[in-house]
């Protein structure tokens, strides 16, 4: 970590008052030295990291952290802030705050050593001798690992003392059989632990010999209460490791075992399974999905987000043993399987949950939308309108006839589309229950279809399914049986449940619901046609591919499986209003490229192509860095978008692919008026908005001339970046 920090990467008294100018200050120091190339870009890397989740942790520590390709090499920059920095830590304002910059492809050595620091930073004394510093070069010292007393680099003597410390870490590395990954950096660096560092793991030896007073644990047969864990975060660089510090020490304190597997950015390192067979219970502290996640089946396991591992990892032990003396086996526990997904703490909201849930189905169904609706309206192009009446091509096809690959093509995608809702039901119980939950799924799904139920069945479907086996999966269950659950008992006992409801209590009604949907959407004309197109406008853009986003989308998508006029045009008002972010920001950064930093010019360029093809998230660079000017100037010209295509009554049998299905448009001419519409208005907003910040703020119009137009200012392109980013 030598080449990491030095005393010039060290604030003692560093001013900012929010959280962004703060890793403004310490990204300054960065670029200073040449580990950071874009200061804007960087932040804006930063920015997008943080609105994933809170990067404050309880300790007054704030630990900003992302890899970026703006980054030349591994850098640390440290800030001590005598006020305070809000980063969202639960217990209050930060006064010890990290920055941790890494190349997006750094080598596995620095981010094991990165991780290192992560680990330390747990460690109280650690932080005091931080919170003492008189001057940079001992802070900088002392994150390297170095003897704060001797800040000269090249004293001969600091390496023989940082060797010392090695020798109780070896234990603690001994203990963790496939954790080398997290441990390696204890005993191969000199930052593994400092002197400071040292002091509380001594203490904690003593504690060893509390382990035979388990009386509450007969059956252990004198051994110890065993855990397996593994944690995580999106990062990979910091929490993850700070939550199996935090999880290694608790168990140390309770006479617990906890053998940890960090699942860091620099890889991991596979428990030996005789420790996981051995072991008697499953922590899972993670906001990514667990990797293999199969190999912890069959025992009692909780499940929560990484914070919850770094804040209150002797809870977690105490509830998993309870679950253990209960005898509660939830098979793999509950999975975060899909790209939007991230594991929540126990409180959070119902809400927030379903919401989840039902983004994991949608985002499983958006393939089989994007190949069987294209193959559907590439047989349209090809054989007209008239091909869905086509004999199957398994008994009738011609080589020669192009009539015969229309069919083809339709029939291929009809066969797809038909998959739409057993997937969509699927993977809703899947992101509820885990694997378990898929086979009542899919069925439940099925017979949405059968009964015509349509979308709106799939979602019951998917919601009883998943809820059906999480009721089953909390069953105390004779250890013999345990092994059979999630492949015999689980599937057998939650299909037919599921069968039940659908078929005779729910499915009826949800399917007379249906109905009343399609007729309703069938009748559309004036203006309900237009303020529908408006809202769903708005909804496209709000979040640029996130929840509310593909609420939208699956709410266009579904009208296509029994497409009228009314879905028809729904889904051109919908596809419409997606390409118009992205175009704007194309051709704001092309009319004003001044109000834009050199990065977001450079994004604007793929922004023609991302609008183009109806990928709104190609706008998403742009609302992180400036959310409050670009989301609001995004939903204006989609809103304009929508409700024009509603008047023009264009409609549209494809379910993706833009300007390139253009021939599959309804009245194409009116429906490219009203994407140009949107599109000059979105672009004509952003460059207002951000044109009266420049106005309002001389400070920067010399900066902006100086750099080619980087009006960001102090908070720049990180000041205002909470947008809420789909994955």
């Amino acid at each position: 970590m030598s080449d990491m920090i030095t005393a010039d990467l060290v604030d003692l008294d560093l001013a900012a008052e929010t959280k962004e100018a703060a890793a403004r200050s310490l990204a300054e120091r960065m670029v200073t030295l040449g580990r950071v190339t874009d200061l804007d870009g960087f932040l804006a890397d930063v920015a997008a990291r943080e609105a994933q989740m809170p990067t404050g942790l309880d300790g007054g520590i704030g630990i900003p952290h992302c890899r970026s390709a703006h980054v030349s090499e591994p850098t640390l920059a440290f800030g001590r802030s005598a006020r305070g920095i809000d980063f969202g830590a639960p217990d209050g304002p930060a006064d010890l705050i990290f920055l941790i910059a890494a190349p997006a492809g750094a080598d596995d050595a620095h981010l094991t050593i990165l991780s290192a620091l992560a680990r330390r930073l747990m460690n109280e004394e650690f932080t005091t001798a931080l919170r003492t510093a008189t001057d940079a070069t001992a802070a900088a010292s002392l994150i390297r690992g170095e003897e704060a007393a001797r800040p000269e680099p090249d004293s001969q003597p600091e390496p023989a003392a940082s060797t010392e410390p090695q020798t109780p870490a070896e234990p603690e590395a001994s203990a963790e059989p496939g954790a080398s990954a997290a441990a390696a950096p204890a005993a191969e660096a000199p930052s593994a632990a400092p002197p400071a560092a040292e002091k509380p793991e001594k203490p904690e030896k003593p504690e060893k010999p509390e382990e035979p007073e388990e009386p509450t644990k007969p059956a252990d047969a004198g051994r110890a209460f065993r855990i397996v864990a593994v944690t995580s975060c999106p990062t990979g660089i910091a929490h993850t490791y700070m939550a199996a510090e935090a999880l290694e020490q608790a168990g140390q304190q309770a006479g617990v075992e906890v053998v940890v597997e960090p699942q860091g950015s620099a890889g991991f390192n596979r428990l030996d399974p005789a420790v996981i067979a051995a072991a008697d219970a499953v922590i899972f502290a993670h906001d990514v999905p667990v990797r293999e996640k199969e190999r912890f089946a069959g025992k009692p396991t909780v499940d929560v987000g990484v914070k919850a591992g770094i804040n209150r990892p002797a809870e977690l032990i105490a509830e998993v043993r309870g679950k253990a003396e209960r005898g509660e086996i939830t098979g793999t526990a509950s999975a975060h399987p899909s790209p939007v997904d991230n594991a929540g703490e126990p409180n959070e909201g119902y809400g927030t949950k379903l919401r989840k849930w039902l983004m994991s189905g949608v985002s499983y169904m958006v393939p089989f939308v994007a190949a069987g609706g294209l193959l559907i309206a590439l047989g349209f192009a090809i054989g007209g309108y008239t091909i869905n009446k086509a004999p199957s091509v398994a008994e009738h096809f011609i080589w020669t006839d192009h009539t015969s690959w229309a069919a083809l093509l339709f029939q291929v995608g009809g066969l797809a589309f038909s998959f739409l809702v057993p997937v969509l039901a699927g993977y809703i119980a899947y992101g509820m229950a885990d694997r378990p939950g898929l086979v009542p799924g899919f069925v439940g799904g099925s017979i949405a279809l059968t009964i015509n139920a349509g979308f709106l069945g799939g979602l019951a479907a998917g919601l009883i399914a998943g809820g059906t086996v999480m009721a089953i999966q909390r069953l105390r269950v004779p250890a013999p049986l345990r092994g059979i659950m999630p492949v015999v008992v689980i599937p057998l006992v939650s299909s037919a449940i599921v069968g039940f409801l659908m078929f005779l209590v729910v499915g009826k009604p949800i399917a007379s619901l249906q109905k009343a949907l399609t007729d309703w959407l069938s009748g559309l004309s004036g203006a309900n046609a237009i303020i529908l197109g408006v809202v769903l406008g708005l909804m496209m853009c709000f979040d640029l591919g996130g929840p509310l986003n593909k609420v939208a989308y699956a709410f266009a998508v579904g009208g296509l499986a029994n497409p009228n006029e009314g879905s028809l045009k729904v889904m051109a008002a919908v596809m419409a209003a997606g390409m118009v972010p992205p175009l704007a920001m194309a051709l704001a950064t092309t009319v004003r490229g001044r109000l834009f930093t050199r990065t977001e010019r450079e994004n604007g360029k793929a922004a023609w192509v991302l609008g183009a093809s109806f990928i709104t998230e190609g706008a998403i660079p742009f609302a992180a860095a400036d959310p409050l000017r670009v989301i609001p100037s995004a939903m204006a010209g989609g809103a304009v978008t929508g409700g024009l295509s509603m008047l023009f009554e264009c409609t549209l049998r494809a379910p993706h692919g833009g300007i390139f299905v253009i021939p599959l448009i309804g009245n194409p001419f009116l429906y490219l008026i009203a994407i140009a519409a949107g599109t000059a208005v979105s672009a004509g907003l952003v460059i207002l908005l951000k044109g009266a910040r420049k106005t309002g703020r001389p400070d920067q119009a010399a900066e902006a001339g100086s750099a080619g137009g980087d009006v960001t200012g102090d908070g720049g392109a990180a000041a205002d970046a909470k947008v809420p980013v789909a994955v």
